[in-house]
């Protein structure tokens, strides 16, 4: 049985915004995390705000070539989405690998940024898309992801709300690429491991590559220094091959009942190898 303190169902933003500034609360939105975290007693006596019926926070949309994301949008939603299939289709092949159509239908995206997880599927091609988020609180801010991870579990969020996710034109357009998730089983299952890849190519040689890392780290990871050693390079076995050393010089992966370190390492080697031919095969 869970023993929730207190729960608003939010209508409007501002009516969300001034419960979360008075009250020591947790936000939910499809409720998929926490009410696990609530059956299995690691947290009670919540004040939960829930903010899943804000109109504002759903939806799909370009805006000036660049593509918004509300954040309490489903994974369900984004996947069927023709704006995303055509424009981000590795966003959309990602978040199937995503649990199962139950939770999908219910769990969103908002909220898998926001649980500071290192196995979040969509963290990895949201740090390679460069994703922007939008905060509102006292005021509102932009932040990129890559900078919203601070720790384990740990994210820049104060008494703030996730709005929305803009992908930028620049960021998406002409890349090619996607993401591949490691774990035992197809479906209900969290990574083990989890590496997204993107790249533009012109003329054979690697005019961009963006190399992104999940449950390889204590949060989701770019691996920005790998990233210059890649890019402007003729593509060649050679180069491709790097990339198993490079990564590795990056990443932090722990002994876990899930995997070794050592085992994760050699992961961490192999996927991005192959996540990286793979996104060079479909840009060529």
């Amino acid at each position: 049985m869970f023993t929730i303190k207190d729960n608003l169902n939010a209508k409007t933003l501002p009516e969300a915004l001034q419960y979360l500034k008075n009250n020591d609360c947790v936000i939910v939105a499809g409720g998929s995390d926490i009410l696990v975290e609530l059956r299995d007693k690691h947290k009670e006596n919540l004040s939960l705000l829930s903010i899943g019926g804000i109109d504002e926070l759903k939806g799909i949309k370009l805006v000036d070539g660049d593509i918004q994301i509300g954040s309490t949008t489903t994974f369900t939603e984004i996947i069927e989405n023709k704006l995303v299939k055509e424009n981000l289709p590795y966003l959309s092949e990602c978040l199937k690998t995503i649990a199962a159509p139950q939770t999908r239908n219910v769990g969103t995206i908002g909220g898998n940024i926001c649980n500071g997880m290192t196995s979040a599927d969509s963290a990895p091609i949201l740090l390679c898309l460069n994703a922007e988020l939008v905060l509102e609180g006292e005021t509102t801010r932009t932040i990129n992801i890559y900078d919203f991870y601070l720790g384990f579990k740990k994210v820049d969020l104060n008494k703030e709300i996730l709005t929305k996710i803009i992908i930028k034109k620049k960021n998406y357009l002409n890349y090619f690429g996607g993401y591949h998730k490691y774990a035992l089983r197809n479906a209900l299952d969290i990574a083990i491991q989890g590496v997204s890849v993107l790249v533009k190519v012109d003329n054979n040689v690697l005019t961009d590559v963006k190399i992104a890392y999940g449950v390889a780290y204590a949060y989701p990871k770019r691996c920005l220094e790998t990233e210059k050693q890649l890019i402007g390079k003729e593509i060649t076995d050679e180069l491709v091959e790097s990339i198993k050393e490079l990564v590795l010089k990056e990443l932090k992966p722990i002994d876990h009942f899930s995997g070794s370190k050592e085992f994760k390492m050699h992961l961490a080697s192999e996927l991005g190898y192959r996540m990286l031919t793979e996104a060079i095969n479909k840009a060529i």
